[in-house]
């Protein structure tokens, strides 16, 4: 397939075999018999996942690519699904069963590939992927750090995040200008809220779109009683909050008696 055709899906093809065997091993297979690629393009990573003892599937937008992995790897046939990761509903494939995610995402929709796993966290054990290296630095930071923002507290809230290794521009067709990285999430023991999931979301993306306030001013919308705002919380900035201050800070606002 021409790389001019690939352009606009935002994806970089890892023609590394070395990587693409070392992602293949990051996850740890353990609690589910199936695994889904996205984006699997020409099988690069797909081919050492098949050598696992699990059931693999694979997610392909472009039809090009559907139509290569159909012609070289005739045994996974059934399980290639020509659809839009974002959009399709997974429960027709797995049926309610757990599986695991992983892929080379494409950059123009690796954020949106996060959130869609937060809200199937259910089935979602684990999560293994490459992303562009700012935005895998970004999910995996700790509070205090300038980098830390929605995407590090709404995923450190239901998965443990960590940053596995760099992968340099010169092992993708075509390259790109950027660096890459891999992660690992694995989801906690307990991935439920003993706060209003909703709420949490709403507290955490109203913080950080006004990152440099102080939570005193940039959770005004919520208007807070003034006993509750006189806790010293509010007065420190959302990059300054653990994801457990996070959702002890939802806790209290939604306790709140105006």
């Amino acid at each position: 397939m021409s790389v001019k055709a690939k352009k606009h899906l935002g994806q970089h093809f890892l023609k590394d075999e070395n990587i693409a065997k070392k992602i293949a091993d990051t996850l740890s297979l353990k609690g589910y018999d199936d695994v889904l690629e996205i984006g699997p393009g020409m099988g690069v990573l797909t081919k050492y996942l098949l050598e696992k003892n699990t059931t693999t599937h694979v997610i392909e937008i472009d039809t090009e690519s559907v139509d290569y992995l159909k012609n070289n790897y005739l045994h996974l046939a059934d399980r290639i699904y020509e659809k839009d990761f974002l959009k399709y509903n997974l429960n027709l494939v797995f049926k309610g069963k757990p599986f695991a995610v992983i892929g080379n995402f494409p950059y123009n929709i690796s954020s949106q590939i996060v959130f869609k796993t937060l809200e199937m966290r259910a089935q979602i054990p684990e999560f293994s992927g490459m992303f562009q290296k700012e935005v895998a630095l970004r999910i995996c930071s700790k509070e205090g750090n300038k980098v830390y923002g929605i995407l590090s507290v709404l995923t450190q809230a239901f998965y443990d995040a960590k940053y596995l290794f760099t992968v340099p521009p010169n092992v993708f067709n075509p390259p790109p200008k950027v660096d890459s990285g891999v992660l690992l999430l694995t989801r906690k023991e307990n991935y439920t809220l003993p706060c209003d999931e909703k709420l949490f979301f709403r507290v955490v993306k109203t913080s950080f779109q006004q990152r440099r306030k102080t939570l005193r001013n940039s959770l005004k919308i919520f208007n807070l009683s003034d006993n509750l705002k006189a806790n010293t919380i509010f007065g420190q900035r959302p990059e300054q909050l653990s994801v457990d201050q996070f959702i002890e800070l939802t806790t209290s606002i939604e306790n709140d008696e105006n």
